[in-house]
């Protein structure tokens, strides 16, 4: 699985920016995701910016007014002598043919065509390229929207709405209240394959509940089957059941999973990709970049021993206050 985040892009652009001709005037972006892309050209390289259904109709082009802008003078779209048409990515080439010919159909300038990720058989399609990701690819922008949740399995808290609090989670009113009542944070477009959580299974009607009024669709929700949350705890089985399910299912390419810990440890049992939320990577067995995850668990958890030894070292040498004197 190649996976690409917002970070990747900015990265790209920035070291890529030697392809782009010196004489374009306007960027022009895709909608949605190509929008994205041509944003950050334009930022960088202090280009004016369009949508490809503005520059259509020849809108007069927008600016703001706390920089200077290179082509300042442009004003209307058509005026420009070389635009860069660009999309974020490209596979069968259709969307990007479908612009260009509604751009050409309409402006009598040059056209550069730009995409950031193409694949070896398609590259030829695009005059720009920022590099080659070969198919089974998403990306940090549409992996929450993209077809391969139809065969994924999804955790919910943290993912789909946010984690209960400290207070929340006390395992009786307080929690069935957030379960009842708690905030959605990224929704799926598609139907999903499997929802995957540590909620035990007897709040399987509220959860059902809740995911029913926020338009989730999914096929099989798998809750652990304990008698409380304290006994969940001192099994510390969260990872190993979220492992266990995920390898069960020989369709299932992709776990997405709120937490760095769990998403490792996910994907070490279950020898899969596991996409992490909180730190927005994908960790793939066998890659390198894993490694930066377990890195960064263990210094966290060598600091906080420290910290602790070096708070009780000081705590018995610290001089004692002198008392006050009647």
């Amino acid at each position: 699985m190649n996976y690409r985040s917002l970070n990747d892009l900015s990265r790209l652009s920035t070291e890529c920016a030697s392809q782009i001709p010196d004489d374009i005037e306007l960027v022009i972006g895709i909608p949605r995701s190509g929008m994205l892309v041509a944003s950050i050209i334009a930022l960088k390289q202090n280009l004016p910016l369009t949508d490809l259904y503005s520059f259509l109709r020849n809108d007069e082009l927008k600016k703001g007014n706390t920089r200077t802008y290179k082509l300042a003078e442009l004003v209307k779209p058509w005026d420009a002598k070389k635009v860069l048409l660009v999309d974020d990515s490209i596979s069968s080439g259709k969307s990007m043919q479908v612009a260009l010919e509604q751009v050409r159909a309409t402006y009598a300038g040059s056209v550069v065509t730009l995409a950031a990720f193409a694949e070896r058989h398609n590259r030829h399609l695009v005059d720009v390229h920022l590099e080659l990701v070969e198919q089974p690819r998403v990306f940090e922008w549409n992996i929450m929207h993209h077809p391969f949740l139809a065969q994924a399995c999804l955790d919910i808290d943290g993912v789909l709405c946010v984690d209960p609090t400290h207070e929340e989670n006390d395992d009786g009113p307080n929690y069935r209240a957030f379960l009842k009542g708690t905030r959605s944070l990224f929704v799926p477009s598609v139907k999903v394959a499997h929802l995957v959580t540590s909620r035990l299974e007897k709040y399987r009607a509220e959860t059902e509940e809740w995911l029913a009024r926020n338009g989730v669709q999914y096929g099989t929700l798998h809750m652990l089957d304990l008698p409380t949350a304290e006994e969940r705890r001192r099994l510390n089985i969260h990872h190993k059941f979220k492992a266990e399910v995920y390898a069960k299912q020989p369709l299932a390419r992709l776990f997405v999973e709120s937490e760095v810990r769990q998403a490792v440890e996910i994907m070490k049992l279950s020898g899969k990709p596991v996409y992490c939320i909180e730190t927005n990577e994908m960790y793939v067995p066998g890659q390198v970049y894993n490694l930066k995850a377990n890195a960064l668990r263990k210094s966290y958890s060598l600091k906080t021993r420290l910290a602790g030894k070096v708070r009780s070292v000081l705590s018995r040498w610290a001089p004692v206050a002198p008392t006050s004197k009647g």
